[in-house]
């Protein structure tokens, strides 16, 4: 058994404790932390389970599985803490997450991979589309904010209009980057799935096996109702919690909700870069952030519309400025193919100082 599975089992231990600490009220801030430490476990093991059912599912079918589930985790708190009425946090948690893994995750990817090699090389060609894509998300997420900004007035009703519209246009998008990797162009990322593949084969030479079928679609659904469990949970104490840390929503949604959702995607992509594996790293985490933009982010919307939670795609302009950054830093340093130690340093440390600038922020 791999550490993480190890780790990850052992964690588990924090839901009777969060539920316990709930029940016999012990604090909203025992709360928060207990059941934040267990909705970790169950994100690592929800995305072991989709990729172990995307194995025996085969390469279309299974890559379709992992883009699908591949954010479940961070889908299901913002569907939770939009039903909450949380809006502010919900939407703080999409351009946090979009953030922390262009910067945090490829930064430490980068960085700890460089550490072990001097460079290392990934598919330049994936990366410039998945960067071009990531831009176009990131249009349409600055236009409401624009629109408010240059109008004299504008109708709530209007900017709802153009958030509905927008996240219709980007699920499009999605689907077409969907048929853009697994079908049309799809050798392109022949080297992240072979080599995925080859984690399933165990390490030092250890023949693959077939997953069973039966018991990793068991885990997927209960992984996923823990998931749900937890963060009903989490986002029942996040207001009281973090007000009494001090913490706004928006260095709540932008740092904190991240780091708890994408604790399995932050694992897979280091671990496979420090495996000299960078095509899947880099995939990962720039794939998360595109799954984010153009799939999780509308449907949030048009969920709040029927739920009776509106939510647009009007964000705080200091958000809209540090995505973009965050995706002109990432497009840049991928733009050759290559990657050393000292960028990932630079990808980190320009998530650092966003996360100063979020935590001093008022809003």
């Amino acid at each position: 058994m791999s550490i993480k599975n190890i780790v990850s089992l052992g964690l588990l231990v924090f839901i009777p404790i969060s539920l316990a600490a709930e029940r016999l009220e012990w604090g909203s801030l025992t709360v928060f932390i207990t059941s934040a430490i267990a909705i970790i476990p169950l994100a690592i093991w929800l995305s072991t389970a989709t990729e172990e059912v995307a194995v025996v599912a085969g390469p279309s079918i299974g890559g379709l599985l992992n883009a699908l589930f591949g954010n479940a985790t961070e889908l299901i708190i913002a569907l939770v803490a939009l039903r909450a009425g949380l809006i502010d946090i919900v939407k703080a948690s999409i351009t946090g997450t979009i953030v922390s893994n262009l910067l945090l995750v490829m930064g430490l990817s980068m960085f700890l991979g460089g550490l072990r090699y001097k460079e290392q090389e990934f598919q330049p060609i994936v990366a410039r589309v998945n960067g071009s894509t990531m831009t176009l998300a990131v249009t349409a997420i600055i236009l409401p904010a624009m629109v408010i900004a240059t109008s004299g007035g504008v109708e709530e009703i209007a900017i709802e209009r153009l958030s509905v519209t927008a996240a219709i246009v980007l699920i499009v998008v999605y689907a077409l980057t969907l048929l853009f990797s697994l079908k049309t162009h799809s050798y392109l990322y022949e080297v992240g799935v072979v080599d995925l593949e080859g984690e399933h084969g165990g390490e030092g030479g250890e023949t693959a096996h077939k997953p069973n079928l039966g018991l990793w679609l068991g885990v997927l659904a209960i992984s996923t109702i823990g998931v749900a469990f937890e963060s009903e949970i989490f986002v029942g104490a996040v207001e009281e919690a973090t007000a009494g840390l001090g913490l706004t929503p928006l260095f709540t949604g932008v740092i904190l909700l991240p780091l708890v959702g994408g604790a399995a995607e932050y694992v897979t992509a280091v671990r496979v870069a420090v495996k000299n594996n960078m095509d899947l790293s880099v995939s990962v985490a720039m794939g998360s952030s595109l799954l984010v933009a153009l799939l999780v982010a509308p449907i949030l919307v048009i969920v709040g519309q029927v739920i009776g939670q509106p939510m647009d795609l009007s964000f705080n302009l200091f958000e809209v400025v540090a995505v973009a950054i965050a995706v002109a830093v990432a497009n840049l340093i991928s733009l050759d193919g290559r990657s050393n130690w000292l960028e990932g340093a630079l990808l980190l440390a320009t998530y650092t100082v966003l996360g100063a600038a979020f935590y001093f922020h008022p809003a």
